[in-house]
């Protein structure tokens, strides 16, 4: 005897190897993250907890439906977290309506910023914290908008200047979304290794001239640059309420005269 399950025609079989099927499936559908027993307001209960203290931005990846949470972990930050709202109406500033979840943080620039790789729906709003000095570190909320508003990867946006001296300059353009509020670069070796990480309202950026900068996550004095050196160029469009709506990777070379 034959029957169709999931659109598939099978033999009869016992209802134990039924159960394991139904389990397979039930699994390959699943997402890439579990959910904690838990949710924000447990896991700063009884904490000193420090608002809007961790810098933080989400972006729709390219072509996986995933999202990417780009966060700046200070030197001494552990244990990284990541929370949800359970619901489109969720109060972005009431905790309780925020689960936990369990991902993994990924090290980009080596290390020196970390990127969480997930799934999650249009318009939540998404928290994540660190611990650091015995207290829990919040980012500012962060709002989805990867059916919205799509992060735009648009690398032509920028234009290399000042390729003949140590110090490039960088000018780009928004793409269709005009809310950016606020720009985050960064100059890297051939390496990966992050040489300047700014921000600045302007569109345009000089290495290393922080006269625009209005936000500084360079630890240390930036080397100058070689002029037979391999260089890159990140850039990030971020709205008022850290969704990145433009991303630029641009690869550029300094050349003497």
């Amino acid at each position: 005897m034959q029957r169709k399950l999931f659109g598939l025609t099978i033999k009869c079989i016992d209802l134990r190897h039924l159960i394991i099927l139904l389990v397979l499936v039930i699994c390959s559908c699943s997402v890439d993250k579990e959910i904690y027993n838990g949710t924000l307001q447990s896991a700063v209960e009884d904490q000193e907890i420090v608002l809007n203290n961790v810098i933080a931005c989400a972006a729709s990846n390219q072509n996986d439906g995933r999202t990417s949470v780009f966060l700046y972990p200070r030197v001494g930050a552990t244990n990284i977290r990541y929370f949800e709202t359970r619901s489109l109406d969720s109060d972005k500033n009431d905790f309780s309506e925020y689960d936990e979840f369990d991902v993994s943080a990924q090290d980009i620039f080596n290390g020196y910023l970390k990127r969480i790789e997930t799934r999650v729906d249009e318009g939540i709003w998404i928290i994540v914290s660190f611990e650091e000095d015995e207290k829990i570190h919040l980012c500012n909320p962060i709002r989805i908008k990867k059916d919205s508003k799509p992060t735009e990867y648009l690398p032509d946006s920028v234009i290399v200047t000042n390729v003949d001296t140590t110090m490039p300059r960088f000018t780009w353009s928004d793409g269709t979304y005009d809310d950016s509020v606020i720009y985050f670069q960064v100059v890297s070796d051939e390496n990966n290794d992050l040489l300047s990480g700014t921000y600045t309202y302007d569109k345009t950026f000089q290495y290393y001239d922080t006269t625009n900068v209005v936000l500084n996550v360079t630890r240390e004095d930036p080397p100058e640059l070689d002029l037979s050196g391999a260089y890159n160029f990140t850039l990030m469009g971020v709205s008022e309420d850290n969704w990145v709506n433009l991303f630029a990777e641009v690869p550029f070379n300094l050349q003497e005269n």
